[in-house]
């Protein structure tokens, strides 16, 4: 109950909203066109009557709807004026109906306005009267006083008003004259007067010609023959029990349903007295219609009742008795409306396509109508609640379809609209429209990448144009605005060659590596890659791209010392009291590469003595295995292959010379390879080497004599000594990057010759002295028994 409370206070504003918009649309006048009209005639300038200037009507797109959807009258848009579009039959668009007036709207797009009109169709004396019969019998008693009253079939006249039958006459005239009277409808009949009393012996029979007139200009006229039959005297006509009847029937009342039951009674007896019933006129719409049973009076329904076509029925009912006297009822048959009729939605404009950002727009504007009168024909227009549009009353039964606010056509791309128009009847009928509205696209959707940062990794060396990787980005957009085209960012450090290390596909986002890369000159190295759609204004966004190169082993080791720069070799002294394990020497090299590819290990591949000097495999410590004998060579050739750990393993070998000695007084012997070379020597080289080892003779004096002065200071023993440090420097670009065991710089070595008394010098490894930086060299470790074995504090 409290819902019915709820929805009649609704149902009742929406009610007075159309009683107030039919108010406003009643206040304009309306126009008047005669029926038959010429096709192309004048009959008003909407434009000046709306108030537009007839430029407008075109680019708003005016048109002239009809409720009963055909097209009486056209529009002419270059002029303004309302023409006569077909003959207009003012009978069979109104039939009885006065006036006949025809509803029309003037339509306008952009904006969207609507404006009532009623058109006037007037009469035109088009149609003559016409009696329901050529010839009427009437048989009147030869007792009939003047003055008695014989009602006359009427003449039917389609036209209306003024030219419909206005007047009656009859001729000859010598015993009657005819009344015209009023009906209860306005309609006109005619009633026969007796002037002059009957003798049946003397005229048994009357001819008389019944005319009717009506009002046209000029009339026209219908005849109809009345033949009198004067009869015996039969002093009491049939009487009804009530001169009017009224019924009401409902439209959808099954076929031989009872209408009404009349009832006469004649006070005569026999022949005289018995009645017979019968309609008065046939009428063909009453004959076709309903059934009158002459015996019992019973009227029933022989056809389909329909109230949108004929509300109401007037029927005329004759009673008469064997001898021929009658009297006449009416009948009123009241058709009562039942809801029979579905609502009907016309579309009367459709925008079938709309921009997701669109809002508070107008996509379609309907026109609902239902036949049914009464709370039949009251109507209630809705749409689903789960679209995001709503209907909005326009001018009387006009309802626009509008959005509520911008759509997204990434989250619905289609939307199908279900319009249902309910009456208000019961049961309720409903009409059901689909509308599908496609949502169009804009850019509003930059491109998105499946990854804020990808990370790539290339193997050095690669081959040029290779495919290094890809990056992705998707659009939620449609069509061209979800195009996506890659491209390449200005780097962040501007000394970074991008353009020549890689390139991009614009079309699918796939990287190509230009050019060869070297991991030991450029390890890493970070670009911006951007998507941009083709929209307008484009959008875009960008990924950060890190390429990480990976070594690949394609630098062999390189030998720092001993140095192999194709001069005279180094030759290391022993002395050949040397304990196992002593440090003759340390083969020092560098790799390029990293990781594994730059572990080194050191092998003696060949050695003048196998079995007398080792090579410890981690930090190319060269160290005698045994005790050194008298027996043993004084000199000695070793070959030491440094190998790294890559795949392939790349490796190289340098060559060591070893001299024993048994003290440091003994002279220096050269190499027979080294003499050799030097007798082949040209003598410009001989020259050069004789300066060069007079520069550094006085050198190392020099060197030789500081130390002794520093040693004396030292120690009070008068220790004389002197040392010889040879000096080389090694490439700089030369980095060790894994730390495993290689020189990151050039060193020096210090060397000591001791003297004792009335002893053989003696060669003392004393230890690794940085150049330039101070510490120990990386991975040479330092024995503290070799330097306390020669007597170094």
């Amino acid at each position: 109950m409290e819902a019915e409370e709820e929805r009649f206070p609704t149902l009742r504003q929406v009610l007075l909203l159309f009683v107030l918009l039919a108010q406003a649309c009643a206040e304009r006048e309306a126009y008047s066109v005669a029926e038959e009209t010429e096709s192309g005639s004048f009959v008003a300038n909407l434009a000046k009557d709306i108030g537009l200037e007839v430029r407008e009507l075109s680019r708003r797109r005016a048109r002239v709807i009809f409720n009963n959807n055909k097209q009486h009258f056209q529009l002419n848009l270059q002029t303004g004026n309302l023409q006569v579009n077909e003959k207009l039959d003012r009978e069979e668009l109104c039939g009885p109906t006065e006036p006949c007036a025809l509803q029309f709207q003037v339509l306008l797009e952009e904006p969207l306005e609507v404006y009532k009109f009623k058109l006037l169709v007037s009469d035109i004396n088009d149609n003559p009267p016409v009696f329901p019969e050529a010839e009427m019998i009437l048989k009147i008693m030869e007792n009939a006083l003047p003055g008695s009253v014989f009602p006359l079939k009427n003449a039917q006249d389609l036209d209306v008003g003024i030219n419909n039958v206005q007047n009656y006459t009859v001729y000859p005239n010598s015993h009657f004259h005819v009344l015209t009277r009023n009906g209860s409808e306005g309609r006109k009949y005619p009633v026969l007067v007796l002037d002059k009393a009957l003798d049946r012996e003397e005229q048994p029979e009357l001819r008389l010609t019944l005319l009717a007139v009506d009002g046209g200009a000029p009339p026209k006229s219908g005849t109809a023959l009345v033949l009198i039959d004067v009869l015996d005297i039969n002093d009491n006509a049939p009487e009804f029990v009530q001169p009017l009847y009224r019924v009401q029937i409902l439209e959808n009342s099954p076929l031989g349903s009872l209408v009404v039951t009349v009832s006469a009674r004649d006070l005569d007896m026999g022949i005289n007295g018995e009645v017979f019933y019968s309609f008065f006129y046939g009428d063909e719409e009453i004959t076709r219609t309903f059934a009158l049973n002459e015996i019992t009076g019973e009227m029933k329904i022989i056809r389909e009742l329909d109230f949108e076509k004929i509300e109401s029925y007037e029927v005329d009912i004759k009673a008469s008795d064997g001898a021929g006297l009658s009297g006449k009822c009416t009948v009123i048959v009241q058709v009562v409306d039942i809801n029979d009729n579905t609502p009907k939605l016309t579309v009367a404009s459709l925008t079938s396509s709309i921009q997701e950002n669109s809002a508070e727009t107008t996509i379609a504007l309907l026109s609902v109508q239902d036949p049914d009168s009464g709370e039949n024909g009251r109507m209630v227009c809705s749409i689903q609640e789960d679209v995001p549009f709503t209907l909005k009353p326009s001018v009387e039964n006009f309802y626009k379809l509008v959005t509520e606010g911008p759509l997204d056509r990434e989250t619905t791309a289609e939307y199908n609209i279900t319009i249902t128009v309910t009456d208000m009847g019961t049961p309720s009928l409903k009409t059901e429209h689909n509308i599908t509205v496609q949502v169009s696209d804009v850019n509003d959707n930059a491109p998105a990448f499946t990854q804020t940062a990808y990370t790539l990794f290339v193997r050095e060396n690669n081959s040029p144009a290779l495919h290094i990787g890809s990056v992705s980005a998707s659009d939620r957009d449609a069509g061209a605005n979800a195009q996506v085209a890659y491209s390449l960012l200005p780097p962040r450090d501007p000394s970074l060659p991008l353009a020549s290390l890689v390139s991009i596909n614009a079309d699918n986002g796939q990287l190509f590596a230009l050019r060869a890369l070297d991991y030991e000159a450029l390890q890493a190295f970070e670009f911006g890659v951007g998507a941009t759609d083709r929209g307008s204004p484009a959008l875009s966004s960008q990924a950060l791209v890190r390429v990480q190169v990976l070594d690949a082993n394609d630098n062999a080791p390189f030998v720092l010392y001993p140095l192999q720069n194709g001069s005279a070799p180094c030759t290391e002294l022993v002395p050949r009291a040397a304990e196992p394990g002593y440090v003759v020497s340390k083969v020092v090299a560098v790799d390029g590469d990293s990781g594994q590819n730059a572990w080194l290990s050191y092998q003696l591949l060949k050695a003048t003595e196998p079995g007398l000097f080792g090579v410890w495999a981690h930090n190319g410590e060269v160290r005698t295995a045994r005790p050194l004998g008298e027996r043993d060579a004084a000199r000695h050739r070793l070959l030491v292959l440094v190998k790294d750990n890559g795949e392939p393993p790349l490796s190289a070998s340098v060559t060591l010379h070893v001299l024993l000695v048994d003290g440091f007084s003994q002279p220096f012997l050269p190499l027979p390879e080294a003499a050799a070379d030097a007798a082949r020597a040209d003598p410009l080289t001989v020259y050069l080497v004789v300066a060069l080892a007079s520069v550094s003779s006085l050198f190392l004096f020099s060197v030789l004599a500081f130390v002794a002065v520093r040693l004396c200071r030292r120690r009070r023993a008068g220790v004389v000594g002197g040392c010889s440090v040879p000096e080389a420097r090694f490439p700089g670009h030369l980095v060790d990057v894994s730390g495993t065991g290689t020189l990151s710089q050039s060193y020096q070595y210090e060397v000591c010759l001791t003297g004792g008394s009335g002893t053989t010098s003696e060669f003392k490894f004393l230890k690794s002295v940085a150049s330039k930086h101070p510490g120990s060299m990386n991975g040479v470790e330092e024995n503290p028994n070799f330097v306390n074995g020669f007597g170094f504090s």
